[in-house]
């Protein structure tokens, strides 16, 4: 979406550019809400090649997101907030319901039926009423307190749904270390964190204390590049490839116990100083007496049985 197009129903507008650091994410979260509110346009506009509409909406920062009803400005948001993006969007919604009056098309009726079917759902669950602040600080102790967080209804090993069940999947294929959270042992839980993150379904991905978003939005993320990198979060290293990296770390590298300047071992000392005169560029060397695990799978990963082990460009 690089175009901007003029419809007739309400639009959201989202300037960005691909070099922010929250391009990914929120291009994402775009993509994924023409599903949760298809009486609404969405489109992403790049900023710096967009000077007559961002002179227009006097767009300053990126991201920003416009909010048109009638093509006119009725909201802006400036800066990367999804729980915030998505609650002014379900606004902008029920406010084209409100202009729309005795509007008899089919597809508004039946999306007006949802919304208020929903809210009387809410209403049933005491959701309406907000939260204390109890609970408030609660929700919030829970969702900082892992680097990332899933709140899922079961567990890694027993998801309750498939959506969950799909979300540990990818994280898991991933390599992105994680927690999770239960939600079906706490009701007051499961409630509070959709009004708290604006949030109405789950599963719900926190980074870091903020809501990433749910399955599509991963999924979205995903196939911009490695998960972990769109999250900002490491990944978890297989001993192999951990292996992999450090044998060809240098071009020549030898893994031996104690260090060149102070071998433990008479092996060690002799390659050392047979180094010394073949690599006058100098070589790499790994103490495997520091790093126990090293020690003992880089015997399997190459095959070989005794320290020292003197690799060549990873051979």
């Amino acid at each position: 979406m690089s175009q901007f197009t003029t419809t007739a129903s309400p639009k959201v507008l989202h300037f960005t550019a691909p070099w922010h650091p929250s391009h990914a994410q929120m291009s994402a979260v775009m993509t994924a809400l023409p599903t949760a509110f298809p009486s609404l346009t969405f489109q992403s506009l790049p900023a710096e090649t967009s000077p007559t509409l961002v002179n227009k909406f006097n767009v300053t920062v990126v991201p920003t997101f416009i909010f048109l009803l009638n093509d006119e400005v009725w909201s802006r948001l400036e800066g990367a907030d999804p729980s915030e993006l998505t609650r002014k969007v379900g606004e902008l919604k029920e406010e084209s319901f409100k202009l729309k009056g005795n509007d008899t098309n089919a597809a508004v009726v039946k999306e007006v039926k949802e919304v208020e079917k929903e809210k009387e759902k809410e209403k049933e669950e005491g959701e309406e009423g907000g939260i204390d602040e109890e609970l408030r600080k609660k929700i919030q102790t829970l969702l900082t307190s892992a680097p990332v967080l899933l709140l899922m209804k079961g567990t890694p090993t027993s998801p309750k749904c498939g959506f969950s069940r799909q979300t540990i999947s990818l994280l898991q294929s991933s390599k992105i270390p994680f927690s999770s959270y239960n939600i079906l042992e706490n009701d007051a839980i499961r409630q509070g964190v959709k009004i708290y993150s604006d949030w109405p379904t789950y599963p719900q991905l926190y980074v870091k204390g903020e809501l990433i978003g749910g399955l599509d939005i991963l999924k979205e993320l995903s196939e911009d590049g490695p998960l972990s990198s769109s999250l900002g979060v490491p990944s978890v290293e297989t001993i192999d490839e951990r292996l992999g990296r450090l044998t060809k770390r240098s071009e020549v590298i030898v893994f031996m116990k104690g260090m060149p300047s102070g071998p433990k071992c008479g092996f060690s000392r002799q390659i050392v100083e047979i180094l010394e005169d073949v690599c006058p560029k100098g070589y790499d060397s790994f103490n495997i007496l520091e790093d126990e695990e090293v020690r003992r799978e880089l015997k399997r990963f190459g095959e070989w049985p005794t320290y020292p082990q003197l690799w060549v460009r990873g051979e």
